[in-house]
Parts: C-alpha cells; structure tokens; sequence
C-alpha cells in the first residue's frame, strides 16, 4: 500500500541540511535545498554507506561518504563513479510545516 506519510517537521531539515528516516521498512535521506525538500534512498549503489552521513555539493549533488560517488539529488542521477547505478527517488509533498513522503 503505497500513500504519503509524514516523517518529519519542516524545522527539522534546516536548508543545504540531510536527515535520515524510515518509512514502512524503507530507509530516505530527506534532503533541503533552497526551502525545497527531495527524497531519495538512504544508501549509496555502490557500497553500504549513508548518503545522510554525506555532503551536498553545488547545491544539488550528494556525495557518498566512503568512496565520493556523486548523485543528483532532484533526480536521484548518479553523476560520478564508484557508483554506476542511480538512486530511487521518492515524491515529497509540504502540509503545512510537515513534510510528507509517498512509499
């Protein structure tokens, strides 16, 4: 069953900021730029690392923070290798001062 659940508050993601979540037994790295939130999951293609433990580069790039694989964070686009695989990308929507993820 699929359907938007809330995971967190707007307050809590401050801008160029990632937290990590869990949604129905899936891990998302929620991410805020510029006052826009994306949502992707939680760990790199490449190896098992943490994107939330990583680093927003130019405003729309994560990078890993075991081998520096970038991807784009709107898309979910892996833009530099390790990584050859793109991340799964999840629709967030704002209501009110919570954020809402669909799984």
């Amino acid at each position: 069953m699929s359907g938007f659940t809330k995971v967190a508050r707007a307050a809590d993601i401050p801008e160029g900021s990632i937290k990590c979540v869990e949604v129905r037994g899936h891990r998302i790295a929620l991410y805020n730029l510029g006052g826009t939130f994306f949502a992707t999951q939680e760990m790199c293609t490449h190896a098992d690392a943490s994107l939330c433990e990583g680093e927003i580069l130019g405003g729309e790039e994560v990078m890993c923070p075991l081998h520096f694989a970038t991807f784009n964070i709107r898309t979910g686009e892996c833009t530099a290798p390790p990584a050859d695989e793109d991340l799964v990308t999840y629709r967030v929507r704002v209501e009110g001062e919570d954020i809402e993820v669909e799984v």
